[in-house]
């Protein structure tokens, strides 16, 4: 049959990801926040006044989703959003001082997880991953688009 296990790249970067993502959420649970959260509000951080689908698209999650989030957070006291000033349709939204508390202390526990994985490579290395992992992006896109394209 196809490619044995021990042959998948993808095990190997799902495993690594699983085990970031757990170690995140530990971290970032007492801030109170979840790991989509953390990410949204990050987010919001680098880009105060974004609006609801521009926060989607960088968090990667579907405009629906966001939307529940952005309530949850607004609810919470931790953003909050208000009309554009000239495109009242669109609500910008920015973090508030509880927000950016919550922020602080996912930031910085959350951070030292990042710190310890990349102290654990050499600056070079760090390169080489991301060159890799770049490749690895292009190869899987290439392959999903050659598939599209027998299927039509």
């Amino acid at each position: 049959m196809g490619m044995p296990v021990s042959e998948r790249l993808g095990v190997d970067i799902h495993r690594t990801q699983v085990e970031l993502m757990t170690a995140k959420r530990a971290a970032v649970e007492p801030a109170g926040l979840t790991v989509p959260q953390y990410a949204a509000l990050h987010a919001i951080d680098a880009n105060s006044g974004i609006s609801g689908a521009a926060l989607a698209r960088a968090c990667q999650v579907t405009p629906q989703a966001m939307a529940v989030l952005l309530r949850t957070l607004t609810e919470r006291g931790l953003v909050e959003r208000a009309p554009h000033r000239w495109h009242g349709n669109v609500l910008e939204t920015r973090l508030t001082e509880q927000g950016r508390s919550a922020l602080a202390l996912a930031d910085e526990r959350a951070g030292a997880i990042e710190r310890e994985m990349a102290d654990e490579l050499s600056e070079a290395e760090r390169a080489q991953l991301r060159a890799l992992l770049g490749r690895c992006q292009d190869a899987i896109h290439r392959a999903a688009e050659r598939q599209r394209a027998e299927s039509d």
